[in-house]
């Protein structure tokens, strides 16, 4: 395992970054490939853990995935007929896109699967989901402990119906019987029960779906329908830049000082997690869109840095974030609440409890909700170094080591865990910087 020391900088960061394509989008783009009758490109998808087990997965159930270039070109050839009938064991690590996407796809498709993977994967919510497949006629065993991983799913022609899903645990839920559901012989409806978390995912998943050919219709914010015809074509998709990861460069001025580009998004990004430069906006900063990308800038007044505000904001649909904000949040001089994110206990780790834990180590105090954080920022000079336990979570590891740009002695532990969604990050932070970000110890 490698732990590596965070380097502080000693001057302002001025850089134009350019982030991998979006994680969210290219899972996406992959299964509405396959599940799209004939060849359809992808460029500019993300090369990492988590969109290498979805890829290899459509593999394993029979799609014909051409993976030797994959960020650059993906050519997929797919629709249900190609799919593999055999029994087929699919590995989902601890990728819930994978597992909860598959799950819902493969329900319709003939053929028995078993679905497995990782430790944490077993303790993920997907129940609300099989209950919802259950109801439309699929045919899911849990092989452990009830409605949870490992899965066997015996998947057979399903023909329609109407369900409901509560939407305040995952909006892959969701997202994931919007995307099966055109595979089903008639009309679905899907009504969603309570409060949505994560709306911009969903909106991300009809987009994708409408890009190859799915119809979804929306008569009101709580209920979908997908029409009989509504089936998928093949198409080329343009991946774009990963939102969630341009959150660490968005962030990186207002924890260093400085000026950061991110090429390629904009403010209308299919993606959700692009309204987290606005916060950084909020707290002080100055923000930039442009065409080409979003520019974040820490201003100088006096010859110092501006100070940082600490914000209110629920963070319900950009909840990815929670962990980079919660960083920046030790560099500001009256508190940040984070509310509303109650869903992300049930993520790769326990993003309150781990972010709240760690953050302590800086020797902050950090209120913990049911729902949320609040951070009481200490001036720079009193904030210690730390040891930084990553709980095998890709997120807590790219977001802690900003901390250390700007305080002494931080160590990222295990910091393998970045190549679930960005093998290269620490590569990337040091080509930002002009020089290395870290050292491992």
């Amino acid at each position: 395992m490698t732990d590596r020391l965070i380097l502080p900088c000693r001057e302002p960061v001025d850089a134009e970054v350019a982030v991998p394509g979006s994680k969210s989008l290219t899972n996406r783009a992959l299964l509405a490939a396959a599940l799209a009758p004939g060849a359809s490109t992808l460029t500019g998808a993300l090369d990492a853990e988590d969109t290498r087990i979805m890829a290899e997965a459509l593999g394993r159930v029979g799609f014909d995935a051409d993976l030797s270039d994959f960020s650059r070109r993906i050519t997929l050839r797919g629709g249900a007929a190609a799919a593999a009938s055999g029994p087929t064991r699919l590995y989902v690590g601890n990728s819930g896109i994978t597992a909860r996407f598959l799950t819902a796809a493969l329900s319709f498709i003939p053929g028995t699967r078993e679905l497995f993977g990782k430790e944490r994967i077993y303790s993920r919510p997907i129940g609300d989901l099989l209950s919802a497949l259950r109801a439309l006629g699929a045919q899911i065993e849990s092989l452990a402990a009830p409605d949870s991983l490992p899965l066997r799913v015996v998947g057979k022609p399903l023909p329609g119906g109407e369900v409901s899903v509560r939407g305040n645990i995952s909006s892959q839920f969701l997202s994931a019987l919007l995307m099966a559901a055109p595979l089903a012989g008639g009309r679905v409806v899907i009504r969603v029960e309570g409060e949505l978390v994560s709306r911009p995912y969903v909106e991300m998943t009809l987009a994708v779906m409408r890009s190859f050919g799915a119809r979804v219709e929306t008569p009101d914010p709580q209920t979908f329908v997908i029409p009989e015809d509504a089936a998928y074509r093949p198409a080329d998709y343009a991946v774009e830049p990963d939102a969630s990861a341009a959150s660490y460069f968005f962030a990186l001025p207002a924890v260093a000082g400085g000026s950061v580009k991110v090429r390629g998004l904009t403010e209308n990004s299919l993606q959700g997690d692009v309204a987290f430069a606005g916060l950084l906006g909020q707290m002080g900063c100055r923000v930039e869109y442009a065409r080409d990308g979003i520019r974040v800038t820490r201003p100088v007044v006096g010859g110092r840095p501006a100070q940082l505000v600490g914000i209110d904001v629920d963070m319900n649909d950009i909840s990815d974030t929670v962990q980079t904000l919660s960083v920046v949040s030790l560099f500001a001089v009256t508190p940040t609440r984070i509310r509303n994110v109650a869903h992300i206990r049930g993520k790769e780790t326990d993003r309150l409890a781990a972010a709240a834990a760690q953050l302590r180590k800086f020797g902050v105090r950090v209120d913990e909700y049911d729902e949320g954080l609040q951070i009481w920022p200490r001036p720079l000079g009193e904030l210690t170094g730390a040891r930084i336990e990553t709980y095998d979570d890709h997120r807590m590891a790219m977001s802690f080591a900003l901390a250390g740009l700007a305080v002494p002695n931080v160590v990222i532990e295990k910091t393998e865990c970045t190549a679930k969604t960005y093998p290269n990050f620490f590569d990337d932070l040091s080509a930002a910087l002009g020089r290395p970000a870290s050292r491992e110890v």
